[in-house]
């Protein structure tokens, strides 16, 4: 066995837009039938969802022979998560709620064996094939992609130096607790909200780095696209089973 190769991560690093979803619903199933459909990345979330670490394991499974990158997002910027989450084979990131430097040096040291890092040694995890892939524990880090999420004010104020972190591969800018933390709570679409992310986006691509954000209006999508956005998720899979089922009740009940 070789090191799985992280196609996004490398999509990024040659500035190819990679067009992602959000799934909620921490389902094998839904992840399985999701991860053939086309999309580059696929977010299993942890924060705002009720996955844990065998939810993510079996979707991680479901999502085995697919073209669709796994992107896991944890609760929250935790060694020892982190730690479980990459021994059972996850390659990419979306660490929540980071607002300074030392945040995002701690992100990217949990991700890290020793001497880089502080994550813990385990002899044949997954993320090893159990062993069979040859210096994982040395290799591992050429594949793995950090991304770190920016949603308060005081993450704007440090986002260059969150940017500029050594390790980060992108920073994901969060709309909707962005736009609480702006006043605007539930409204991501407020002009003052808009203009903000705009200018996150020109930061994070002047440091560098790729930016990512997710919008559920195609038309707002293609414009974050346009400025430079690397990877953008497009909608939920819970909103999306949600409409097309209203939709067909209400369609047909005519």
């Amino acid at each position: 066995m070789d090191l799985p190769v992280n196609h996004f991560k490398r999509a990024l690093l040659n500035q190819q837009a990679q067009i992602g979803l959000w799934s909620h619903l921490s389902s094998h199933i839904s992840t399985e039938i999701l991860a053939h459909s086309g999309f580059d990345w696929l977010v299993l979330d942890m924060e705002h969802s009720p996955n844990e670490l065998p939810d993510i394991l079996s979707q991680l499974q479901a999502m085995t022979g697919s073209a669709t990158q796994a992107v896991v997002r944890p609760p929250w910027n935790d060694m020892v998560t982190f730690k479980r989450l990459l021994d059972v084979g996850v390659q990419t990131l979306l660490v929540p709620y980071i607002q300074t430097a030392e945040e995002a040096r701690d992100a990217v040291a949990y991700t890290r064996y020793p001497p880089h890092g502080v994550r813990g040694y385990a002899g044949a995890p997954r993320a090893s094939g159990y062993g069979r892939i040859p210096d994982y524990a040395k290799r591992c880090a050429d594949e793995l992609c950090v991304l770190l999420q920016v949603e308060t004010v005081q993450g704007l104020d440090n986002l260059e130096a969150i940017a500029n972190t050594p390790g980060v591969d992108g920073v994901f800018i969060g709309p909707g607790d962005l736009s609480a933390a702006l006043g605007h709570l539930g409204n991501p679409k407020h002009p003052d909200v808009l203009a903000v992310i705009d200018r996150a986006i020109a930061t994070i691509r002047a440091c560098g780095k790729a930016p990512g954000i997710l919008t559920g209006d195609e038309t707002l999508a293609k414009h974050y696209l346009a400025q430079g956005c690397l990877f953008v998720a497009v909608g939920a899979d819970q909103n999306l089973l949600r409409d097309s089922a209203q939709a067909l009740s209400k369609r047909m009940k005519a």
